[in-house]
């Protein structure tokens, strides 16, 4: 007898990686509609503009998924005094799994591993120049009907600022869920992430309020807002996208 089908469990919008795993057999396609950020300096403002971020999930057992990651177009302008500067061109790819370690339908109290890897395909406008690799940990632990509280502890070796060599990143995200409707959520989440970047050691904050809606079984569409909570944070970010389960 076939297992009963786990419920849709997307990883966007939000900050945190939710630890459910795509049910071996299916995929599940994930892609950014718009994703646009501004972060203002004292002398400068940087608009970027992500389109077609895209990661595609694999279930490959009942625990385990492989997952890969690209972002087809990024498009970054700069102003400053000097005058304005732009940017395009694609994205760097991912490479990564997710094992379950506890519950991978994400229910009750649910644990998983992340790690990955990023291998530098994409251009001097959003590319990082040179691979890196983390590991995440996503948590979730439902503590009443509706509602889960999630974290997600991540720790890499980031690419330095200037496209050659890495350095240690790590921090965690954190918040809840509510399930406003049985098809409507609500995810209110925060992160804080510590850089040890050669060219300057900084820690950024982030908080985010997400909505997603459930249009059937197997999709889902989302907005989100990202507002940057510390002057080494991108003002804000404003997201929208669809997932989809085959």
């Amino acid at each position: 007898m076939r297992a009963e089908e786990r419920d849709f469990c997307p990883e966007r919008p939000g900050l945190d990686t939710p630890p459910c795993i795509v049910d071996a057999g299916h995929a599940s396609l994930e892609v950014s509609a718009v994703d646009w950020t501004l972060d203002r300096q004292p002398r400068s403002r940087t608009d970027t503009i992500l389109s077609g971020d895209t990661l595609l999930r694999l279930g490959l057992t009942s625990r385990l998924e492989a997952q890969i990651g690209w972002t087809a177009y990024g498009h970054v302008r700069t102003r400053t005094p000097l005058g304005v500067s732009t940017q395009s061109g694609t994205g760097d790819v991912l490479l990564g799994t997710k094992f379950s370690l506890l519950h991978p339908d994400g229910q009750g109290t649910s644990v998983a591993l992340k790690p990955f890897v990023t291998l530098p395909t994409g251009g001097s406008a959003i590319g990082a120049g040179t691979w890196s690799v983390g590991i995440q940990v996503p948590i979730s632990v439902t503590v009443a009907k509706g509602v889960q509280l999630t974290a997600t502890p991540e720790a890499d070796a980031a690419a330095n600022q200037s496209g050659d060599g890495r350095h240690f990143a790590w921090g965690s995200a954190a918040g809840a869920q509510f399930a406003l409707t049985g098809s409507t959520s609500l995810a209110l989440e925060g992160q804080v992430t510590r850089d040890d970047d050669p060219s300057g050691h900084t820690t950024s904050a982030l908080g985010e309020a997400s909505l997603a809606w459930q249009a059937g079984k197997n999709s889902q569409l989302d907005i989100g807002v990202v507002a940057g909570l510390n002057h080494n944070s991108p003002d804000v970010e404003l997201i929208a996208g669809i997932a989809r389960r085959f």
